[in-house]
């Protein structure tokens, strides 16, 4: 039995009520636990760019299609803009090591200013890849734009990207692909600004009814 046996309901309409950054704060919570990663770009004029990004989705396997939310274009129009540009962009997991750093991307840094050097992160660039990588980040991929699909309702977008290739260190693969990334330092992230370490419980076995 759950040991909260009284519990206290908010209505929409009272949290509508809510000073803006409580009610973000409330509201950005309730998803729970959520992978957190850096997203690299460049733009046409060669500047590096970083955000943090904490809605990436799966999207499915075959073919690999991953997603996440691109804020509001006057909210976040850099990353948005240099993957439209170059159709090439990579997602860093990030871990404990470099944890300010990456944090520090979410600030809204002028379109011209090269991130990596404003947060002291270092940009790493693989064969044939366009955009930066994190070196700091111990597991990292690249991806293709396939499709950026508009949400009218809140003027955000669905960015869509095919996974093109994958560099970690192979043992945390399991024997049947499981990644272990607790064991990969990979964070999770709750909220605005809260981050917590991963740990894993268990593994069970394929449900069947």
């Amino acid at each position: 039995m759950s040991p909260y046996i009284f519990m206290q309901r908010y209505s929409i309409e009272e949290i509508k009520s809510w000073e803006r950054f409580y009610r973000a704060n409330f509201v950005n919570c309730l998803t729970g636990f959520k992978p957190v990663s850096l997203i690299g770009s460049i733009s046409n004029n060669g500047i590096p760019n970083l955000s943090v990004i904490s809605n990436i989705v799966h999207l499915g396997a075959d073919p690999a299609l991953i997603g996440y939310i691109n804020r509001p274009i006057a909210a976040a129009p850099d990353t948005i803009t240099n993957i439209e540009q170059t159709k090439s962009y990579t997602v860093n997991h990030i871990n404990a090591s470099f944890l300010s750093q990456a944090h520090q991307c979410s600030a809204k840094y002028a379109a011209d200013i090269d991130e990596f050097n404003a947060t002291g992160l270092t940009p790493i660039y693989e064969k044939n890849i366009v955009a930066p990588f994190v070196k700091e980040s111990a597991f990292r991929f690249q991806m293709e734009l396939v499709e950026i699909v508009p949400i009218q309702y809140n003027d955000t977008f669905l960015v869509i990207g095919q996974l093109k290739a994958v560099f970690l260190d192979e043992s945390i693969i399991a024997k049947d692909g499981f990644l272990d990334l607790a064991a990969a330092g990979s964070i999770i992230s709750v909220g605005l600004d809260g981050y917590a370490k991963a740990e894993m419980i268990t593994r069970l076995p394929y449900a069947k009814p």
